[in-house]
């Protein structure tokens, strides 16, 4: 039997409201989802952890169905917006973030590391060197001005995601799904400016004492390989890094039972009495 899901409602320190799916009981894991998607991008990975823990998939205010922002949107708002949540939830959480939810989560262990048990992050585009968008950011904004979503959502994906063209070429003859993606571009650039705003460099990183999972994929673009190598190289209490075999950016959709694998076992081993966890060799 699926258990149960419930929506809770926490209000963030500028007094947006914050919708959050809540399903199963037990030790708390919260999901940061990424860029254009909703919580309900990691149902498939939610449902089969809820039987043994308590899951909480936060809406971020700039995708889901959160209430109106009532500030301008940075990562500390969102950083706000889960320290709300782990005030509800009242004791320490292993935070799961993917892609930009990863920076978010990174962010938010900067700002309260007593909340959180452990981090697992699903390649975070991370600043490492230079910036992650630096002018094609600059150019797809522009786009959004003009009130072009399509061409926002183009650069964004071309240029600063590198997805590949021949993907890229055959999502566009889908209509539908395009669409879709163009729908999300103003989030999707807000989102990627609040990483900018960052800054370059994951030297800060280094003071991040919390157990970290970080995970991968070999089809995954590979300057995000290349961004979580560099931050593996910087946390001090690296679990491991595991690359998924075959898998994309968005394993969530398409091999989900990876994830909750991967998640679970982290999970367990941060959570289950008698079961230390220590660092391990890269994978």
């Amino acid at each position: 039997m699926a258990a149960p899901r419930r929506n809770l409602e926490v209000v963030s320190k500028d007094g947006t409201k914050i919708v959050v799916i809540d399903e199963g009981a037990g030790k708390p894991i919260v999901v940061v989802h990424g860029g254009s998607s909703h919580a309900d991008s990691w149902s498939a990975v939610t449902r089969e952890l809820a039987p043994r823990y308590r899951v909480l998939s936060i809406e971020r205010r700039l995708y889901g169905r959160s209430g109106a922002p009532q500030s301008p949107h940075s990562i500390a708002r969102e950083v706000e917006d889960l320290q709300a949540l782990f005030e509800r939830i009242g004791e320490p959480v292993l935070l799961v973030g993917h892609s930009s939810g990863g920076v978010v989560a990174l962010e938010t262990a900067l700002a309260s590391p007593s909340s959180i048990a452990g981090l697992a992050l699903y390649e975070p585009p991370v600043a490492v060197s230079k910036p992650i968008g630096g002018e094609p950011l600059v150019r797809a904004r522009r786009a959004l001005d003009r009130g072009n979503k399509s061409a926002a959502m183009w650069i964004h994906l071309r240029e600063l995601v590198k997805f590949p063209l021949p993907q890229l070429l055959l999502l566009r003859c889908l209509p539908r799904a395009w669409h879709g993606m163009a729908a999300m571009a103003p989030g999707q650039i807000t989102d990627a400016e609040g990483i900018e705003a960052l800054g370059v460099g994951i030297d800060r990183y280094a003071s991040i004492k919390i157990p970290t999972l970080l995970i991968g994929g070999t089809e995954s673009p590979a300057n995000l390989r290349e961004r979580l190598n560099a931050l593996s190289r910087k946390l001090p209490r690296l679990h491991r890094i595991s690359i998924m075999e075959g898998q994309g950016h968005i394993a969530n959709h398409h091999a989900p039972r990876l994830l909750v694998e991967l998640v679970g076992e982290f999970a367990a081993s941060l959570f289950s009495p008698g079961r230390p966890l220590t660092p391990s060799a890269h994978a």
